[in-house]
């Protein structure tokens, strides 16, 4: 293995440690004399590899030491990234080396990492952290909190230069107060041990411990307050917000509490949380808005974390991994605030350092690429629910909405199912999908499943209504109870789906009255023409349509547009072809076919049916709920995909 071999490794290693690196931060390093090999700016050490790294000059990265630079800061911090650009070796011009370079470079030794693990940033966010750290690491240096880049450097160099002129040794380990921690050694083995030794000691200083066990809440207050946050952030809906909440986040949203976590502990807080985040107490829309608003013009920013009282905390951005990133920083900031605890409390960083941080061209690039999503596409924007999603055409739109860049939440009583279609369109698409377990026969699981998305995503743009039943069978077949069962999954969940999926749609119209969202029930073919031998289908069917019409009618005033789909036979998905339960099984029983002595005899009947003279596939209904989404000028439309077989008069 050679050293490069070596230090990917090791960043690798450290990179997917939670407890070491969070948002792709922390730096590693490798040198030899004439040549340096740095994590490149907005890399990833978890998922780096050779390439990640900026091969540096060294002879040019001292000479930076003989510039004078201007005495204005942000002329200063352009001078020196230039010259650190021009310090990249041959073949590096499309690379920008991390802003930390210089401090690699100062080491002696030929590994470096730079990591913030939270049990020593309980250190060095404390008011008793410099004494603690002489205590514990006596041949260690403290650095105390600077401003970042140059200015830090050059602290960095001077306290390096005097350690070895009293010591007559290089030092391996600098705390830098409110930052993070350097770690040097010769070789990578001698690097971990070094990490190692570094945890341990201070673990075994610490006492109070954070507390992440469960503890809900008032889940229902936190899906009312999510829809308003997500639209007050971005008044289209391009915005994704994630609830969070346990014993350790509740302790911080009590008032009391929030009070050691509303300033800010180290430039990766700021970078990804912003400065200050929000309280809130009051929870209806207008008190929200009314907050968030005062927020934002005292500040100067859209706040990414918010506080409810007693409720939880919310991270907020404009993707699902720009939020998820944001609540993993403030829950790391919650977590080295009870680490400092046992140091003589929290120390956070002075407001003339958190205002240089925010106002740091470097720091935005860094947030800017380790964000970056890369959707464009105009669904990119929307939160969807797809009922009966694990399979057949539910699958299908789940999959066709989430290629589009959209957040979907597959929703079925095939628990299983659930999950590895949506782990599946997760891994195939790039989007992100999530399973919610649903009876939509049951009030109070459709209301979960409604609930559930909103702490999951934020809120709800598309709600799908896929999921159905069939029982076939003639008057004299037929049963009650198949009957009443048809009905309620047909006919009665949609009413339930809608009541409780249109009052989150509702909420984010509050906020911006020219938002539009969408209902789309996938009701049949079916519901457009009588069905011989399939009347309890056919009856919810037509049912189905008489809703869409009566919601599209109660609802047009919230911006929200309700219309069906009638697609054709779906003869290729589950619900046909299934060899137990499939309708090709159901009407062969049942005789709807005359003279049909097969499932293939029932498959070729109806594929005689069809003008265009094959059943409806996926690709087919995803056009149509694709217009429906797009288009803003329809609602309580009945749009039929039959391939000619039900033609509109």
């Amino acid at each position: 293995m050679t050293y490069l071999d070596e230090l990917v490794e090791l960043s690798n290693r450290y990179g997917s440690d939670p407890s070491f690196v969070l948002a792709g931060g922390g730096n590693t390093s490798f040198k030899t004399a004439d040549e340096l090999w740095v994590k490149g700016s907005g890399t990833a050490l978890s998922s780096i590899t050779k390439d990640g790294f900026v091969r540096m000059d060294r002879e040019r990265l001292s000479e930076i030491w003989r510039v004078e630079y201007s005495s204005d800061p942000d002329k200063r911090e352009a001078e020196v990234l230039a010259s650190l650009m021009n310090a990249r070796g041959s073949g590096e011009e499309n690379k920008r080396p991390s802003v930390e370079t210089l401090f690699h470079d100062l080491f002696p030794q030929s590994f470096v990492l730079h990591v913030h693990p939270s049990v020593v940033n309980g250190v060095l966010c404390a008011k008793n952290g410099k004494e603690t750290i002489k205590r514990l690491f006596p041949d260690s240096i403290w650095l105390d909190a600077c401003e970042p880049g140059y200015v830090m450097a050059s602290a960095f160099r001077k306290a390096l230069l005097k350690f070895k002129k009293a010591t007559g040794k290089d030092a391996d380990l600098v705390f830098h107060q409110n930052h993070g921690v350097f770690f040097a050694a010769s070789t990578a083995k001698k690097l971990d041990a070094l990490v190692k030794r570094v945890i341990r000691t201070i673990k075994s200083e610490i006492k109070v411990k954070p507390d992440f066990s469960d503890k809900e809440t008032d889940p229902d207050t936190a899906a009312s307050i999510a829809p308003v946050l997500r639209m007050l952030y971005d008044r289209d809906g391009n915005a994704r917000v994630v609830f969070k909440t346990n014993k350790q986040i509740i302790r911080f949203s009590s008032r009391e509490g929030f009070k050691n976590i509303k300033r800010p502990l180290t430039p990766d807080h700021i970078v990804y949380c912003k400065a200050e985040p929000l309280f809130i107490s009051d929870f209806g829309v207008s008190e929200i808005i009314a907050r968030f608003n005062e927020f934002k013009y005292s500040h100067g920013y859209l706040p990414k974390i918010v506080f409810a009282e007693n409720i939880g905390m919310f991270a907020i951005g404009s993707t699902f991994k720009e939020a998820n990133t944001a609540s993993d920083l403030m829950f790391d900031a919650m977590t080295v605030v009870t680490y400092a605890e046992n140091f003589g409390g929290v120390l956070p960083m002075s407001k003339k350092l958190t205002d240089f941080i925010v106002n740091w061209e470097v720091e935005k690039y860094r947030s800017g690429v380790s964000l970056r999503s890369g959707a464009s596409d105009c669904f990119s924007s929307k939160i969807a629910i797809v009922t009966g999603g694990a399979q057949g055409f539910g699958e299908g739109i789940a999959r066709f909405l989430a290629s589009k860049g959209a957040n979907v939440a597959i929703a079925d009583i095939n628990s299983e199912g659930a999950a590895k279609t949506a782990a599946n369109i997760s891994e195939t698409t790039g989007a992100v999908a999530v399973p919610v377990t649903v009876n939509i026969a049951d009030e109070e699981s459709v209301r979960k499943m409604i609930r559930e998305t909103v702490l999951t995503y934020g809120g709800l743009d598309v709600f799908v209504n896929n999921a159905g039943i069939v029982r076939a069978g003639s008057l004299e077949e037929m049963t009650r109870s198949n009957f009443d069962l048809v009905t309620s999954i047909n006919y009665t969940a949609y009413f339930m789906c809608v009541k409780y999926a249109s009052a989150v749609m509702k909420s984010q119209r509050a906020v911006n009255p020219s938002y539009m969202a969408d209902i789309i029930e996938i009701n049949s073919k079916s519901g457009l023409t009588g069905s011989n031998k399939n009347f309890a289908y056919a009856g919810s069917k037509f049912g189905g349509l008489g809703l869409t019409q009566s919601f599209a009618l109660e609802l047009a005033p919230f911006g929200i547009k309700v219309n069906a789909v009638c697609p054709g036979n779906f003869l290729d998905g589950p619900l046909w072809s299934d060899p137990v339960r499939g309708l090709f099984v159901q009407y062969l029983n049942a005789g709807k076919v005359p003279g049909a002595k097969t499932v293939a005899d029932v498959k070729k009947y109806y594929e005689s049916k069809v003008p265009l003279g094959r059943g409806c596939l996926p690709e087919d209904l995803n056009r149509a709920v694709q217009y429906i989404i797009e288009q803003k000028y329809e609602t309580g439309q009945a749009v039929p995909v039959t391939g000619g077989q039900e033609m509109l008069n």
